[in-house]
């Protein structure tokens, strides 16, 4: 399902939402910070399987930076302080970048995730993640707020590169995109085949379809860095299989 979570719930509530609804395992794909909106991914069933694939995709957001301002968290849910700096330059870094995860994040460290140590008032130094930016374009700014673009690898902490900007915290977040999929009107349920469309394709014939429905290989490839396939018959996805030499090999098998 595709679905566009609100404001003030955490990913977390929308999967217990879902799950209370139709039951069943239900997941989903890449977390968003409860003041953030947007495009959220939520699997049911076989396609919480599919996780890991999703994940890795890269990630659309728009971004409101409030300027001459700072936040103890980066966002509005932290102390709120009032610089009356304006930034000179509203440009954010791209290529690849270091970035220090957050204190608020879900990362963990010595087993527990920083937000509860940060809820606690602990203070640990936090490990640092190289990232990508592919693209960060300043949509608009009238001198108190600056709205972005930004297109990025996944783990990029948008409020962190926002952050840059010294005086300046991420007022609000909006992800509108992982990988094809967009952030649709209201909720949106697709099938397997749309949710790994974005995987190169490898058709089985009935004899190959059967032994992969066991997790056996088929022989072949794919041109290209492509590192996963869909196998599919008679346009069902029968598994995402991983390239070797020369062949196939399933890593998940859906039916």
């Amino acid at each position: 399902m595709l679905v566009d979570k609100p404001a003030g719930v955490t990913s977390h509530d929308v999967v217990a939402r879902v799950r209370s609804e139709g039951g069943g395992k239900v997941g989903h794909a890449g977390t968003l910070d409860p003041f953030a909106t947007g495009l959220l991914i939520v699997l049911l069933g076989r396609a919480t399987r599919l996780q890991r694939y999703l994940v890795p995709l890269a990630k659309t957001y728009l971004a409101t930076a409030r300027l001459g301002w700072r936040s103890s968290t980066g966002d509005p849910d932290g102390e709120l302080s009032e610089t009356g700096r304006v930034p000179e330059r509203l440009e954010l870094p791209t290529g690849e970048v270091e970035q220090r995860v957050p204190m608020t994040s879900a990362v963990k460290v010595e087993g527990e995730r920083l937000y509860r140590k940060a809820h606690r008032g602990e203070e640990v130094e936090t490990p640092t993640r190289r990232v990508t930016v592919h693209r960060a374009e300043l949509l608009d700014s009238d001198g108190e707020r600056a709205s972005f673009e930004v297109e990025c690898s996944s783990g990029t902490y948008v409020r962190t590169l926002l952050e840059t900007l010294e005086d300046a915290y991420c007022e609000s977040l909006r992800r509108t995109a992982i990988g094809p999929f967009t952030v649709p009107d209201g909720q949106d349920e697709i099938s397997m085949e749309e949710l790994t469309s974005f995987l190169p394709e490898r058709a089985l014939d009935a004899t190959e379809a059967e032994r992969v429905g066991h997790g056996a290989a088929v022989e072949g490839g794919v041109e290209g860095p492509q590192h996963n396939v869909r196998l599919t018959h008679e346009g069902r996805v029968i598994a995402i299989a991983r390239v070797e030499t020369g062949r196939l090999q399933p890593e998940v098998v859906l039916l």
